[in-house]
């Protein structure tokens, strides 16, 4: 069971004309009782009582009006007046509702005062767990405004709560709700007004980023929140530990629909700043893991995966303990579960299977399958970089793949079907806490959004030709203007100490004679007097050159900035070029060579997001 917190905005309860919207709250209850048979310990808090008594009472003060009266300026009704008579109205609506869907409610007026005290505190929690085991409805509402001192909620800062959705958030914490769900009348927040074409719902509030960059319209033409209101209460909550949806009200299914999984309306989290938008951060980080995974042994990456094993062995039952969770609801919500259920012996089968792979006697990195004549061309069997794999509910999936890319050498980012959320996260837990330090758990990330999924499709880079300070200047120059002219790259980085010789300014030179544009990094522009580099890279007689200390700043810039297709070295230094091509993550790494292998013909296959060369079922070796 689980406790689910509905609140419901006044321009959600009432019409255009300040009348309630019976249609709607006839909506609400029938999915609250919905929940409620489901077993689910359902909480309202309503609003609607201002809105409700202002029609009333303008009524009435209409019928009572002489000719003279209408003539004076009309004074707006008093607040607390018409809160204090829509409340009557508004519980008598609600318990009719019930009633016809038999179900129980129960009305609790609170004010902010109430909270001042712990006793109050205390018998609240009872009450309304006494009411939950009867599976009664509680609805709450503020007595704030027919009694309150306060003016403006946001003009008084001595105030525990100013409207219903801050009063929402201050239970959801009080109880201890598992999900708090607050319905506006749009879909979410959005990137911008929501009626603008180009605003864009936002799936997942992440603070750090969009905390003072939102700008909100006006308040509830009702109510006395708004947006405004339910972000600063969903934040408050989710900050504390209770998930929070902002979601629309006016769909009838919205909020079954939050319960069976569905992505809609805004999240809000304490982690969500670990899930979106974060992607691209994600990617670098299983990239940097890479490559310190790249470098060592075979011995080395099989003792990681033995570790794996044996912390997938000793915390058997709290993954079974999540995967069951995982299968309830799946199964509530009418799912197969037959490939999501972990069977007992399952997480032994897991480590078993790691053990298998970590023990394999052939080392799948490092084997040359192919050298052809002429010059030296090896195709040596290498990791791929950093993989990005999804696939469906099935938990087995996630240890597999895991598996495979570490002994391969492989980054890895991943991310399941929905209804494994807490079995993938659990797995991926274990699995990193074994990683040891000197690589890094992000060598695995795991991906938790489809927004995660396109922003990471969208990561890309260009080419580079790296000349060292051993190199052969005469081969720089052919093979730099050959690759600019001929196979167009995007970055030329050179050894700082070219800059003191002055070969720099001779590649300059014969690179503006042929017509190429030369922009410059951050440390180039610094020395040279040129343009910044562009934004974007394209096939034209573009070229932007940055100044390195070494190799391994050479790599580290290219691992930053690259596409992994094709990178090249230009050095006499035999160990220097090693450390090169060992290093660089790219599907085509040259050495003292232009972009082109000289066999006839070539097509270079792939950017970073297509260097796949098996199908079917992939073992180590794939």
């Amino acid at each position: 069971m689980a406790d689910i917190h509905p609140t419901r905005g006044t321009a959600v309860v009432t019409r255009e004309d300040g009348r309630l919207a019976l249609g709607r709250l006839g909506a609400l209850c029938e999915q609250l009782q919905t929940l409620n048979s489901q077993g689910f310990e359902v909480i309202l808090v309503s609003s609607g009582a201002v809105a409700v008594g202002r029609q009333r009472l303008r009524y009435r003060k209409l019928v009572h009006s002489s000719f003279a009266d209408l003539q004076k300026p009309q004074v707006e009704v008093d607040g607390k007046a018409c809160a204090a008579v829509g409340q009557n109205g508004l519980m008598a609506l609600y318990d009719t509702l019930f009633s016809q869907l038999d179900v129980t409610s129960a009305q609790l007026l609170v004010t902010d005062n109430d909270f001042r005290s712990p006793e109050f505190r205390k018998q609240l929690t009872q009450t309304v767990d006494s009411l939950l085991s009867y599976k009664v409805i509680p609805v709450f509402n503020e007595r704030y405004d027919a009694v309150s001192t306060c003016r403006d909620p946001y003009e008084d800062s001595s105030g525990i709560f100013w409207d219903n959705d801050s009063l929402a958030g201050l239970l959801a914490m009080e109880i201890k709700a598992d999900l708090l769900v607050l319905l506006s009348d749009v879909d979410g927040l959005y990137s911008g007004p929501p009626t603008h074409p180009e605003s864009k719902i936002i799936h997942t509030y992440v603070k750090e980023k969009l905390d003072n960059k939102i700008t909100f319209g006006d308040k509830s033409r009702l109510g006395r929140g708004g947006m405004t209101a339910k972000v600063k209460a969903a934040v408050y909550a989710s900050q504390a530990g209770i998930p929070v949806i902002i979601t629309s009200g006016f769909a009838a299914e919205n909020i079954v629909k939050v319960l069976q999984g569905h992505r809609i309306g805004t999240l809000f989290h304490q982690d969500a700043h670990m899930w979106v938008s974060n992607s691209r951060h994600m990617a670098l980080a299983a990239r940097q893991s890479f490559t310190r995974l790249q470098v060592m042994s075979g011995k080395e990456r099989s003792k990681i995966l033995v570790d794996i094993a044996d912390a997938l062995e000793a915390n058997e039952k709290v993954i079974l303990c999540e995967n069951e969770a995982d299968v309830a609801a799946a199964k509530d919500a009418g799912y197969e579960t037959s490939r999501l259920a972990l069977k007992p012996g399952k997480v032994s089968c897991f480590a078993k299977a790691i053990r298998v792979v970590a023990n394999t006697d052939e080392e799948p990195i490092g084997q040359i399958t192919e050298l052809s004549n002429g010059f030296i061309l090896d195709k040596t069997s290498s990791p791929l970089g950093v993989l990005l794999v999804i696939f469906e509910s099935c938990p087995d999936a996630l240890v597999q793949i895991a598996s495979l890319a570490i002994r391969s050498g492989n980054g890895l980012l991943f991310k399941g079907g929905n209804k494994a959320r807490r079995s993938n996260a659990i797995l991926h837990k274990v699995i990193t806490s074994a990683i040891p330090e000197n690589v890094g758990e992000g060598l695995i990330g795991l991906v938790t959004s489809r927004d995660e999924i396109l922003e990471l499709l969208k990561v890309d880079g260009v080419s580079h030709v790296y000349v060292d300070k051993s190199a052969d200047m005469e081969m720089a120059k052919n093979i730099v203007l050959d690759t600019k002219t001929d196979y167009p790259m995007g970055t030329l980085l050179v050894h700082k100490d070219l800059m003191e010789n002055g070969c720099v300014n001779e590649l300059l030179i014969q690179l503006h004679t042929e017509g190429v544009s030369i922009n410059c990094g951050p440390r180039a522009r610094s020395m040279l007097n040129l343009p910044a580099f562009p934004h974007e890279y394209n096939i034209s007689l573009d070229c932007t050159i940055e100044i390195v200390d070494d190799v391994h700043a050479a790599i580290d810039y290219i691992h930053k900035h690259g596409s992994a297709h094709t990178d090249c070295i230009v050095t006499q230094d035999r160990d220097v070029a090693d450390i090169f091509v060992r290093q660089v993550d790219s599907a085509s790494v040259l050495q003292n060579e232009d972009f082109g292998f000289g066999v006839d013909a070539e097509v270079g296959i792939s950017s970073s997001s297509s260097r796949i060369h098996a199908a079917g079922p992939v073992g180590v070796e794939g």
